[in-house]
């Protein structure tokens, strides 16, 4: 899920919500608790990875938090209450770990809720794709469309390259640009445990949205059969919302992309 975004569209109405979620202008109708899921998975490849997953916020947003050899990723830091706060910062006492970058697969509204608050607690900046900037600088923009509250993030720290690779502990992940959702989504792959952080762009059963700014069926769907895909159908899918899959399973059974000519 993410808000439109541009100097163009801040006061249109906003009107659909992956899902199904039912909606009044500009306000979503939420659940009134927060929530927060979590599970563990811990890579069997050539190199140990250890990744936290978390469900927080009423737009329920995974966030991850992935470690390596004493060293941690966040990504997507989707916590939004002080309650979530404290279920991320409890969890990163217990790992005794050093966190040493905060990855935004996107900067829609709702995988920015703790940005400010994980970047000063674990004294690291905000990392992302250039053209996300707007929505990070709109942030209370974003909030003031869905009624909901948010302390501004700050400026990134630096921009993330497509085709970089970003290692910490003893991994190395890939980044690919997969526009289509958001003009700047990035998906991280580990080549590695075969696992994919994949953001808003590909879903068990689903696909990212494409009516906000700057999304684009045809630039999705590219994303997903030009990038994604050729990764190979035993690379695990962790996304931004919802629960884990395989590109296997998704290339099988994903209505979106059953039948669908490959791009």
């Amino acid at each position: 899920m993410a808000p439109v975004a541009s100097e163009e569209s801040f006061g249109e109405t906003v009107s659909s919500y992956q899902r199904g979620s039912q909606i009044s202008e500009k306000r979503f109708t939420f659940k009134p608790t927060a929530i927060y899921i979590s599970s563990v998975y811990v890579s069997t490849g050539p190199t140990l990875m250890t990744v936290k997953s978390f469900t927080f916020n009423p737009f329920e947003t995974n966030c991850f938090v992935v470690s390596s050899a004493g060293q941690t990723v966040i990504i997507d830091p989707s916590c939004q209450s002080s309650t979530e706060f404290e279920v991320v910062t409890n969890y990163l006492k217990e790992l005794d770990t050093q966190v040493v970058r905060i990855l935004l697969t996107h900067a829609h509204i709702d995988h920015i809720f703790g940005c400010a608050f994980l970047s000063e607690y674990c004294e690291v900046g905000i990392e992302v794709h250039a053209s996300e900037a707007i929505l990070l600088e709109r942030g209370e923009f974003q909030a003031q469309m869905f009624g909901v509250e948010l302390v501004p993030p700050p400026e990134p720290v630096r921009f993330i390259e497509p085709g970089e690779q970003i290692s910490f502990g003893d991994v190395t992940w890939n980044v690919l640009h997969t526009p289509g959702h958001s003009p700047g989504s990035l998906a991280f792959v580990d080549m590695a445990n075969k696992v994919v952080f994949s953001g808003d762009v590909l879903f068990s059963g689903s696909i990212g949205r494409t009516d906000l700014w700057q999304g684009s069926l045809p630039v999705l769907m590219e994303s997903i059969f030009q990038q994604l895909i050729p990764l190979g159908d035993d690379f695990r899918v962790l996304s931004g919302h919802g629960p884990e899959t395989t590109i296997g399973h998704e290339r099988e059974f994903n209505p979106f992309l059953v039948g669908h000519v490959p791009i």
